[in-house]
């Protein structure tokens, strides 16, 4: 056996086992994708159920946002009857003060008056005064 032939054998037989390590290394990687695999098929079945209850609140929420905005547009409209009513208190408000004003003081006098009448009435009815007072003799 010539050098030549001596260098091709060794040459072949690196060969071979380095071809046998990389079909080890090629089994190991086939079971490394599987087992990955399977971690991909669970982690979508856990992120499916995920997303769906992300999906469930986000409904939930929307329908909360929903009621919340009938709720604010009912506190709007209350709102605005509200400073509606407040508007006409305010101007009934200034018109009893004027009533109470211009007309207080003589219906006051006109019941004041009307009331001693019907008490001298009363009285002279009753008998308990004959006459009025500083009216004798006359």
């Amino acid at each position: 056996m010539n050098a030549g032939a001596l260098a091709a054998l060794i040459a072949a037989g690196f060969f071979a086992v380095a071809m046998c390590a990389a079909v080890i290394v090629m089994i190991k990687l086939a079971g490394l994708i599987s087992a990955a695999t399977a971690m991909v098929n669970d982690y979508r079945g856990g992120a499916d159920e995920v997303l769906r209850r992300a999906s469930a609140a986000v409904d939930l929420a929307d329908q909360q946002l929903a009621r919340t905005g009938a709720v604010t547009e009912s506190a709007e409209q209350v709102a605005a009857s509200m400073t509606e009513l407040s508007d006409q208190v305010t101007a009934v408000a200034g018109t009893a003060r004027l009533i109470a004003v211009g007309l207080g003081g003589p219906v006051l006098r006109l019941a004041a008056a009307g009331h001693g009448v019907r008490r001298a009435l009363a009285l002279r009815r009753s008998g308990q005064v004959a006459e009025l007072p500083g009216r004798e003799g006359r």
